[in-house]
């Protein structure tokens, strides 16, 4: 919806749930996540995948992270030699730790122009025209710029940036942090916590991330802290009610089946304890939400594992 506001000629197409494409083709309208708001007209749904790629110019692939490999492979015969591609998807890849970057890289090649968008945009608020802003980050700044004018509009800002490693690390850490934020403030323990695990938690992320090779002022920015605050505080996020529902005595596929999308946090929170441990990276605030969700660990035990650590300076 945001780059046809801003006046490209847009086709939504995907690989599953082709009775919602049919549906909102014949609606013009997302009844089922998004009702009330109408595509604008340069927007057409069509759940013919191969019709809706021939010819493109820029593909931007919205899947969640378990789904990124396969749908960039089977959509590869179809793109034009000529076409770029960008992704909005969030978290690494389970068990081989690869960012969404390099799992493109492996299937695309590298002569594309790719690029990665993230920063705090609910869906909702976005498609309502509500302010939003966002990163958009690309080693190919030509490519990152045209994509950000396209997004932009009166109401919506993109910033570019070529970090691409920062922005998905940011992207796949927030959500294993939010659903700690909705434990604790589900379990009552208050503001005062709740802004101790993201600043803690802003500093694990930033930990991982410059092993990896992102640069530091990257978690200063939307993708980072912005994007961090905007899921950890606020019940628009799925994540975030993942640990409200936690918190209130469900089960994770409890909790999956009430909020009736992916959650993109609970299979990140395996990947990045993965990574962090491969790396010999500590992240104490991410490791007890992976043994709460794996490991059948009691929030109030993850607390206290927490509070008992060892006393450090505040920078290390």
């Amino acid at each position: 919806m945001q780059l046809a506001r801003g006046g490209s000629e847009v086709r939504l197409g995907g690989l599953m749930e082709l009775d919602l494409l049919e549906a909102m083709a014949a609606e013009r309208e997302n009844t089922r996540y998004l009702p009330g708001v109408s595509f604008p007209e340069n927007l057409v749904a069509n759940a013919d995948l191969e019709a809706c790629l021939t010819g493109a110019a820029t593909v931007l692939v919205v899947v969640p992270s378990h789904g990124l490999r396969d749908t960039l492979t089977k959509i590869l015969p179809l793109l034009g030699p000529d076409a770029s591609v960008c992704w909005a998807t969030k978290g690494f890849e389970l068990h081989t730790g690869k960012l969404p970057n390099q799992v493109a890289t492996e299937v695309l090649g590298s002569k594309r122009p790719m690029a990665v968008l993230s920063g705090p945009t609910f869906a909702k608020e976005v498609a309502e025209g509500l302010p939003s802003a966002m990163t958009v980050a690309s080693q190919d700044a030509a490519f990152a710029e045209a994509l950000a004018k396209a997004l932009s509009s009166n109401n919506f800002r993109a910033y570019t940036s070529d970090d691409m490693v920062g922005v998905e690390v940011g992207a796949a850490i927030k959500n294993v942090l939010a659903i700690g934020a909705g434990m604790s403030d589900g379990l009552g323990f208050g503001a005062n916590t709740r802004v101790a695990l993201i600043t803690r938690g802003l500093n694990e992320m930033m930990r991982l991330g410059l092993a990896l090779g992102a640069k530091r002022e990257t978690f200063m920015g939307l993708a980072g802290m912005g994007d961090l605050v905007l899921t950890c505080t606020d019940n628009l996020s799925r994540n975030r009610r993942m640990g409200l529902a936690l918190a209130a005595g469900k089960t994770v596929e409890e909790a999956q089946e009430e909020i009736q999308q992916v959650v993109e946090g609970v299979l990140a929170a395996e990947a990045v304890n993965e990574v962090a441990e491969n790396l010999g990276i500590e992240m104490p605030i991410c490791h007890q939400i992976y043994r709460i969700l794996y490991e059948g660990a009691a929030p109030h035990e993850a607390v206290g594992n927490l509070m008992g650590r060892q006393l450090t300076a505040e920078h290390e």
